[in-house]
């Protein structure tokens, strides 16, 4: 099976359609406002996905899907913010069980109505399943099985109250395997194509790499974080581990809003060689100004001046010899990153630069994200891997042949 990644991009436009209908449902329902965050694709194992729930408590409706599209699909409210959404239901409070249930049958099937309405063909859903769920227990089975799957996550947010919530669908192979290598991929965006081929006149490089390279991709994804990590305790004594690393598929507008609006130092790279890109390795302000100070042999004068700074562009420098090296030996490339730019500003300005050079060509990327966690100090990074994915297709596409 050969994945097109722009075909990918385009059901993932279906799964921020399908997210946006279900707001306004629940919004009808609730009568409070809700905004979808962000809604990506996940290639992800059993294993990763397993860490990345690992301590969440939710309460939410599952339900199996038949027809247009196989698999299933989840709503997840944290079990702290339950008592939230039923304050806003008529009833709620005496009702818990059957007021979850009914709000997530009527969230799931805004849900699924852009992609039935797309496929021309009706999806049913099995009755919703109540449950209450630690951990990746919130996911079906089989999405723990196995080398990868994909999963399309949404989440959504309430303007006014703490109603965050998640919407998980895993597709299972078949109708979903037609629509990702390409050939009935919803249709791009008036216009989107169009500028991709002006801003990359000349490349008409295929997009679509073998699922099994991709998956690949996932796992390196992870050692690299575990790489530098592994780095970070070596030049701080700190112990270090990584809490999550993940290769999601994201709109790349999305990506400073993921980020957030709180300060954040650390360092961006542009990567030369194949695939090319970009990588940013953020620290929260408080974290930035801990770990530089574990590095300092003694109190800097300013946490984040010129010291601090100094520290942090040599740490980001071997952390991204962590990443980028094991891509390389793997892929059969050869990649090489600029000296460390130092950055301290909002999260989303920090990363909007690199989103921005990045658009020209594309529309949509893969984020390799990582949460990197240091004891002693309570110090976290996050890592966002961007690379060019045409030149990633051609790494990928390689790769399978050897």
């Amino acid at each position: 099976m050969r994945v097109d990644v722009r075909a990918l991009g385009a059901c993932n436009r279906l799964a921020e359609r399908g997210a946006e209908q279900a707001a306004g449902a629940l919004a009808d329902l609730t009568g409070t406002d809700l905004a979808v965050e962000v809604t990506g694709a996940s290639v992800a194992s059993g294993e990763d996905l397993a860490e990345a729930f690992a301590g969440r408590e939710s309460i939410g409706v599952s339900v199996g899907l038949r027809g247009g599209l196989e698999g299933e699909a989840v709503l997840a409210f944290d079990a702290a913010n339950v008592d939230a959404l039923l304050s806003l239901l008529p009833g709620g409070a005496s009702m818990e069980r059957s007021a979850v249930t009914e709000v997530g049958n009527i969230a799931l099937g805004g849900f699924l109505d852009g992609w039935a309405n797309y496929l021309g063909k009706a999806i049913d859903m099995t009755p919703p399943r109540y449950f209450e769920a630690d951990g990746a227990a919130v996911l079906p089975d089989g999405a723990l099985a196995g080398d990868g799957v994909f999963l399309f996550e949404s989440r959504l947010d309430a303007t006014t109250t703490d109603l965050d919530f998640s919407i998980y669908m895993l597709p299972d192979s078949g109708q979903f395997r037609d629509l990702v290598v390409g050939k009935t991929a919803p249709a791009a965006a008036p216009g989107a194509e169009a500028a991709r081929e002006g801003a990359a006149e000349g490349d008409t490089g295929s997009t679509a790499v073998p699922y099994e390279s991709l998956s690949t991709f996932a796992s390196l994804a992870k050692r690299g974080s575990a790489n530098a990590a592994d780095n970070i305790a070596m030049m701080t004594g700190l112990d270090t581990t990584v809490d999550v690393s993940r290769l999601r598929f994201v709109p790349l507008a999305d990506v400073p809003a993921e980020v957030g609006v709180e300060p954040h130092a650390g360092t961006v790279f542009e990567l030369q060689g194949e695939p090319s890109g970009y990588l940013a390795i953020l620290f929260e302000e408080e974290s930035a100004a801990k770990i530089a100070a574990a590095m300092l042999p003694s109190e800097p004068d300013e946490p984040l001046g010129g010291m601090a700074e100094n520290a942090l562009c040599e740490l980001g420098n071997v952390m991204t010899s962590g990443f980028i090296d094991g891509w390389a030996n793997v892929l059969g490339t050869s990649i090489s990153h600029s000296p460390p730019e130092f950055v301290h500003d909002i999260g989303s300005a920090a990363i909007s630069p690199l989103v921005a050079k990045l658009s020209r060509r594309q529309d949509y990327g893969f984020v390799i994200d990582a949460a990197i966690q240091t004891e002693g100090v309570q110090a976290r990074c996050d890592v966002y891997a961007l690379p060019d994915e045409r030149e990633l297709a051609r790494a990928l596409d390689r790769l399978s042949e050897t």
